[in-house]
Formats: C-alpha cells, structure tokens, sequence
C-alpha cells in the first residue's frame, strides 16, 4: 500500500508545481528527502533516566529508534563531561518519511496551543525548514499520563528545493498550514 502523502504528492502538487514554476521535467520539481527529529537534553546531565523517557517518547512519534547523541566536549560550567549522552534524533527517510509527514501536517499541527499558523521565516535559504515544538504532547502517540515532563524538539523538513519560496510552496500544497 502507497502512502496517502506520496499519491496526493504524484498526482496534485507535482503538475500544480510544474504550472507555478514553470519546470521542464518532473524531475525539476522539489520533493521530501529526509526529516529530522532532534531533542536537546540539557537535564540529562543530572539525571540519566531523562535520556531514556525521551528516547520512549521519540520512538513513539516517529516509530524508529532514536540515536543518543553524546557531549563532544567537556563544559565545566555546565559539568559536562565529553561522551554524557545529552539528546537523541531521527532520521525519517522514505515511507516513514511520508507517513510521520501525514500526521504532523494533518493531525499534530491542529493540536498545538494557541496555534496562528507556522511560521514562514524558518527556512535556511537552501530549501529546508526548521521548527520548533515545545510541547511532545501535541503528537497523538504520546499519553498525557504516561510522560514524566514536557519536553520540546525540533523537527527539520530537509527538501531538493534550490530556493525557500519553492520549498514554502512545497510544503503549502502538502498541507502545511503558514501564517498569512
């Protein structure tokens, strides 16, 4: 079974791209090439348990392991050891990809608090964009009893877009909902 994401992608906004643009070939036209998830643990340093819940929580919104990232360098201000586990990401490429896309875009964005739309000044000037949840809980996966504290992560949207206005206008016909 195709994803919804990848069929709605093919059959609508490839030719709607191709008209706004103005592209030759279907080749030219900017599509999803990975996602990453990132969850900066800074209290990880007291506590190592705190690796370990945020690991849970990352595994049940993206469905795959999460990598524990580790200190490079030594912090004494901060008491940081080099090699401290202190964060954890994902790497969605593919049918996951377009899936975890599904419901970030579809059911996540809905249930944020307060929400006016995303904000349209997070791309890189290459193409990607970056946002930053503050809370995990927006995820429908994640149970509100079952978590120990409210943690935010960051989610980069990595496309083949060479500008951000082909990249924004990728993301609006997949769903993304921007302020006006």
């Amino acid at each position: 079974m195709t994803e919804r994401l990848k069929e709605k992608y093919n059959k609508e906004v490839v030719p709607s791209m191709m008209k706004e643009f103005k592209y030759k070939n279907v080749m030219q036209v900017p599509r999803l090439e990975k996602i990453v998830l990132n969850m900066g643990l800074g209290e990880a340093v007291k506590d190592i348990k705190v690796v370990e819940a945020a690991s849970r929580d990352m595994s049940m919104i993206t469905g795959q392991r999460p990598v524990v990232t580790k200190a490079k360098k030594s912090i004494a201000t901060f008491k940081l050891r080099a090699g401290m586990p202190i964060g954890c990401m994902v790497t969605l490429r593919g049918a996951k990809m377009y899936e975890f896309f599904d419901r970030f875009a579809n059911f996540s964005i809905p249930r944020i608090r307060d929400f006016k739309g995303m904000p349209d000044r997070s791309f890189d000037g290459r193409g990607n964009y970056t946002v930053g949840i503050k809370e995990q809980i927006i995820f429908p996966e994640i149970e509100y009893d079952k978590i120990d504290k409210i943690r935010g992560l960051n989610i980069t949207i990595n496309t083949t877009a060479k500008t951000d206005e082909e990249a924004k206008a990728l993301l609006k016909h997949l769903g993304v909902p921007f302020r006006s």
